[in-house]
């Protein structure tokens, strides 16, 4: 089904040669997939338990993660019926639906509080997190491309949104408040400080770092340049000098139209942008080319909101080729779904991706 006779490098070497604009066996690959339908897809390519490595070895992804759960003190109340994050503090309730589930967030512990409230809420420490685990991992996942952090990590706009809902948190960053700038700060800083304890046990077997904000709607852009500039920048920045520190590229996930920052990222050092939905404003893949084109790498650009849920395997199989050719030449595509796979999409659409990039992504 995923005939993969032709790969001469590992995963490791694939992605590595990708930041670095040069030419693999193929393009790398990468796969999200909410709980319902990857089981489908799972029992439909023969691992009937749902087996996550399992599925992902068979397709051929060539990304792993690592990180570090948390084990230290309870920061945040306990509310029945809800789950709360034990990190961040924010909570979700499960609502079903005919295709599957999903976790609404609710319950906004700092919706409307007062500024030394916001300005205290609850942090953890970064030497409260289990870093016990990480050499192991890294030697079980010797051959893949390892990243650190990931879509949420240096987020602003979303990680405050779930503790104080999105209209405060925007009017409130645009007002540049001090007590949300304090919370931030603490919230940054012990994710820089999780990060580096994870690079001190990694011994330079991490390949990148993979930051997110999410900067668009499907046709503008969430914030201004002057405000991402001024608050976010810097606090962007600190991250990517960090990783600049170890000599590891940095990957960003941005949903939605977001490529009116993308000048900025490249003068910030940044190496790749994540997410790509090519249905938003001045985000196609042949944009992004004509645009950033040997500037930046590309990961995704296959719609989880478009061709994989309301197009027939053969529309996905012609999007996979279309834009792994328009990105041939640059050396420079990672093919990804561009979110979670959603629980509506018919099984054979995600078949017809992995095997349409096996079959066209060859170089």
């Amino acid at each position: 089904m995923f005939n993969r006779d032709y790969e001469t490098m590992s995963s490791k070497e694939r992605v590595k040669r990708t930041f670095g604009f040069e030419k693999c066996d193929r393009v790398p690959i990468n796969y999200f997939a909410n709980p319902t339908i990857h089981m489908k897809f799972a029992k439909a390519i023969g691992i009937n338990d749902g087996d996550y490595e399992k599925v992902l070895d068979i397709i051929g992804v060539d990304f792993r993660g690592i990180g570090a759960g948390y084990n230290g003190p309870a920061l945040f109340k306990q509310i029945d019926g809800l789950n709360v994050d034990p990190v961040y503090g924010f909570y979700t309730k499960l609502i079903y639906n005919e295709s599957g589930y999903y976790h609404d967030f609710c319950n906004f512990p700092l919706q409307d509080a007062d500024d030394d409230i916001i300005a205290n809420f609850p942090v953890p420490n970064p030497d409260d997190f289990d870093y016990s685990n990480i050499e192991n991992a890294l030697d079980f996942y010797k051959d893949k491309s390892v990243h650190i952090g990931g879509a949420g990590t240096s987020d602003i706009i979303n990680s405050t949104g779930r503790v104080m809902g999105m209209e405060e948190t925007l009017v409130r960053l645009y007002n540049q408040d001090e007590a949300v700038l304090t919370y931030l700060d603490r919230r940054l800083s012990m994710e820089l400080g999780v990060l580096e304890r994870i690079m001190n046990k990694a011994k330079g077997k991490v390949d990148f770092l993979w930051l997110g904000e999410d900067l668009g709607t499907q046709i503008a852009p969430m914030i201004s340049l002057d405000l991402y500039r001024k608050v976010f920048k810097p606090r962007h920045q600190k991250f990517i000098d960090f990783a600049k520190s170890y000599n590891l590229p940095i990957m960003i996930h941005t949903c939605g139209s977001s490529s009116w920052v993308y000048d900025d990222f490249i003068e910030m050092g940044i190496n790749a942008v994540d997410t790509l939905q090519p249905e938003a404003k001045n985000m196609s893949p042949r944009y992004l080319k004509e645009n950033f084109g040997g500037k930046l790498c590309f990961h995704g650009c296959i719609s989880t909101a478009g061709v994989l849920t309301d197009g027939s395997a053969n529309d996905v199989e012609n999007t996979v080729k279309e834009t792994i050719e328009i990105f041939r030449e640059l050396n420079c595509y990672m093919l990804s779904p561009t979110h979670q796979i959603q629980d509506n999409t018919p099984v054979e659409n995600v078949i017809a991706m992995y095997e349409a990039a096996h079959k066209y992504g060859r170089y």
